[in-house]
């Protein structure tokens, strides 16, 4: 998996497409969920801490839709892995040669 929490992503298709945002957490093996993208209003009932009506909520995206954001040359790349000396794998950015963190 080359995506991982805290990092940041372009929106490739749908409504949000053009859209950047940061992953926020893992749903699933393939969905994410990302920051400020994938909007839905949703109407809610009032629960023992919580107000009723129409809140908005981000939900998941799949990984198919999301592309890496490298932060050097701020341009969506698809990484590639290398490993260094030592054995660790890393992601590195396609266009600038930069690490991923």
């Amino acid at each position: 998996m080359w995506l991982k929490k805290k990092d940041k992503v372009l929106v490739l298709a749908g409504r949000d497409k053009g859209k950047r945002g940061e992953i926020l957490d893992r749903v699933d093996a393939e969905s994410f969920m990302v920051a400020q993208v994938n909007i839905v209003k949703r109407h809610t009932k009032p629960k023992q801490n919580q107000k009723s009506g129409i809140i908005d909520k981000e939900m998941p995206m799949h990984q198919s839709k999301l592309m890496l954001v490298c932060g050097k040359c701020d341009s969506a790349t698809r990484p590639k892995v290398q490993f260094l000396k030592d054995g660790e794998k890393v992601r590195v950015c396609r266009k600038c040669g930069e690490t991923i963190e």
